[in-house]
């Protein structure tokens, strides 16, 4: 095998859960230092891992995701390094990530492509949360000083959230994930034809067995096995939070995680002693961005992460059949009800969905949940050699995705052309820049929350045009519509309220 063949030779998770034994309420840092010392001493290596790193990414949590969010315990100043100094490390590229649940896996394939051009030898991605210790220690009053001063130089990606921005949809109450993918499940609940109930359920059916392989994991954050009706049913503690959506059926970003991935050429993992059978080839790694959510010609359909995954199948010579183990990136249910739709799969499929399971049950570890979904991934192949592993990850609304194929069996990376970045769709639906008079509702959510119920559609104008605005709950005809799960269709007389929001009623 050629020397700057990539392989993936170290995986690492941590975690810890609040109150529970040997619960240290770790830092960001602290967590990914951990998960990275963990993958270290899972490559076997008789040599210096750490030694040999010289590229390492550190994926930006949450709390750094946006330009108005500040961690409220305070971060360190560089925060790849002071990852990599927990573990001895001092990389001569540094690199803090933009923003999105694809990260991880686009730069397996990123960085896969820089050893096989000689660029790189070995390559670290590490990314951690501590969502859940912070929520639990600003509830008791405590402000811990999680600052380092670290300096050194690092390259700063910025945010990249530019292709996530949707300031029409923003300005009428759809301004963060919960609302934006139920807009997307309505329309695909309004394509089949389903009530509220009834598609609560279908999503039920499909997260129940993802809460049976969370149970199982000890990095879990909700480790309970629930079944589809307990999923489904609407109570106190499981909520509506946006429609269709349950409170246990969305994203649990309330964790403690950490995970790592270490990439690294053959040739360098012989000299450091790596032994053979922990070798995991990559075979293929393809990244696809989405139209925005306003302009897709088919709200209830994500086209770029269908490319994608079938993209790094062709690449890798296989089908979905040839995948023994896979894990589609969960964070709501229509990233998985899209991939099932397309290949026809079940959603018993007796492989499984999740190999983690899933986001909202294993947890929602940020933008780095991937990294969770890898390592589970070149554990399960390592164990059972001849078998493949796909690794479907989602970022933004549905906006970018990214897949990954990885088996014990060797991967030729002679040509450098198992990475590839898909070309952008062009078919947008252009979104109306002026009022319009008139709109037919194509699909809706309603946020629940405790200031009030807040209704959202999207339309299309009698010119073709898509238009946002917020349905008035508070006529009877329309309030009916909505609230009864059944506004797809409907024509809605729009006007101008005094903060320029567009409002609609039925005529």
């Amino acid at each position: 095998m050629p020397d700057n063949t990539p392989v993936i030779i170290g995986v690492g998770q941590y975690s810890e859960r609040v109150g529970e034994p040997g619960y240290a309420a770790l830092s960001y840092m602290d967590l990914g230092g951990k998960a990275l010392a963990a993958a270290i001493a899972d490559s076997g290596a008789s040599g210096s891992v750490a030694g040999a790193i010289d590229t390492l990414a550190a994926i930006r949590a949450f709390e750094m995701s946006r330009p108005d969010r500040k961690p409220p315990f305070g971060a360190a100043d560089n925060v790849p390094r002071a990852i990599a100094n927990r573990v001895g490390a001092n990389p001569a590229r540094a690199i803090l990530t933009t923003t999105g649940g694809q990260t991880n896996q686009q730069l397996v394939g990123e960085f896969a492509q820089a050893i096989a051009a000689g660029e790189s030898q070995c390559a670290v991605i590490v990314g951690s949360e501590a969502i859940s210790t912070v929520l639990a220690l600003s509830a008791k009053g405590e402000i811990p000083d999680w600052s380092e001063a670290i300096g050194g130089e690092f390259e700063d990606q910025g945010f990249g959230v530019e292709e996530l921005m949707e300031p029409v949809l923003f300005a009428h109450g759809a301004s963060g994930a919960i609302p934006l993918y139920a807009l997307a499940e309505n329309a695909r609940r309004a394509k089949l034809g389903l009530s509220l109930a009834d598609y609560r359920l279908e999503i039920g059916k499909l997260f129940a067995p993802f809460t049976r392989v969370a149970a199982a994991n000890p990095h879990s954050a909700a480790p309970v096995e629930r079944n589809a009706e307990e999923l489904a049913t609407i109570t106190d503690r499981n909520r509506i939070v946006a429609e269709p959506y349950p409170r246990m059926t969305v994203a649990r970003d309330q964790v403690n995680q950490a995970a790592a991935v270490i990439v690294a050429s053959a040739g360098l993992a012989r000299a450091l002693g790596v032994p053979e059978d922990k070798w995991v080839h990559i075979h293929a790694v393809t990244a696809a961005t989405e139209l925005k959510l306003s302009q897709r010609p088919d709200l209830s359909a994500n086209p770029a992460s269908i490319a994608s995954v079938d993209a790094a199948l062709a690449r890798a010579g296989k089908s979905i059949a040839d995948m023994r183990y896979i894990d589609f990136y969960s964070c709501f249910a229509i990233p998985v009800f899209n991939q099932c739709d397309h290949f026809g799969l079940s959603v018993d499929d007796p492989r499984g969905l999740t190999l983690t399971g899933g986001l909202p049950f294993f947890g929602g570890a940020g933008n780095n949940y991937s990294a969770h979904a890898i390592a589970e991934a070149v554990q399960r192949v390592r164990g059972d050699r001849g078998s493949y592993a796909l690794v479907g990850a989602n970022g933004g609304w549905m906006s970018k995705y990214a897949t990954g194929i990885y088996s014990i069996e060797p991967a030729d990376w002679s040509g450098n052309d198992r990475f590839a970045v898909l070309p952008k769709a062009t078919d947008k639906v252009p979104v109306a820049r002026d009022p319009v008079d008139a709109a037919v509702v194509e699909t809706y959510t309603i946020n629940r929350g405790p200031k009030g119920d807040e209704a959202i559609f999207i339309g299309r104008s009698d010119a073709g045009e898509r238009v946002v605005g917020n349905a008035d709950l508070g006529d009877p005809a329309t309030a009916a519509a909505f609230e009864g799960g059944e506004p797809f269709g409907t024509r809605l007389a729009l006007t101008q309220d005094d903060r320029g929001r567009t409002v609609g009623r039925i005529a």
